[in-house]
């Protein structure tokens, strides 16, 4: 076999491999399913299409349950209550994060946005690295401003910094 007819081979195959599929068929931006676990105030997992599917709450960040942030509990608590167990909506982008889970708004079966209610009952941050967001903007510092929540604080210490082990 010539050279140029290996090298016409190999590029014919490296063609055609980067015209298959990767396995993984795109999500629609709304997608349906039922909240099966409370991961924490800002991850939850749902049943799509008969398969568990991890979803990071998109625009907020709350308290660590893990490294017992204060009101990590809380967040988790109150992520339960508004949407556990309930047929929600995910609306998304397709953005996946380093963790493998789908960044997304979730929506229960009250039509309430959890994401939003998270951040207005001051058991999130707005995560304003990844979202520049007003209403969300907004929401906290409503928040802040009554003091709810995490804000009763003097102090509070935002989840990025915790993580990493600053003031505590």
């Amino acid at each position: 076999m010539s050279l140029l007819n290996l090298s016409a081979r190999l590029l014919l195959i490296l063609i055609l491999l980067s015209c298959s599929s990767n396995g993984k068929e795109a999500l629609p931006a709304t997608i349906h399913g039922k909240v099966i676990a409370i991961k924490d105030g800002d991850t939850i997992e749902i049943l799509q299409n008969g398969k568990p599917l991890r979803i990071r709450l998109a625009h907020v960040d709350c308290p660590e349950i893990r490294k017992s942030q204060p009101f990590g509990k809380a967040a988790k608590q109150l992520t339960s209550d508004l949407c556990f167990g309930q047929e929600v909506k995910v609306l998304n982008d397709g953005t996946i994060d380093q963790y493998g889970r789908l960044i997304g708004v979730i929506i229960n079966a009250k039509n309430q946005n959890v994401n939003k209610e998270l951040v207005a009952a001051g058991m999130a941050w707005h995560f304003t690295r990844y979202s520049s967001d007003t209403l969300y903007a907004n929401l906290e510092i409503t928040a802040r401003e009554n003091q709810v929540g995490l804000w009763i604080e003097d102090f509070p210490i935002p989840p990025w910094e915790w993580r990493n082990g600053k003031d505590k």
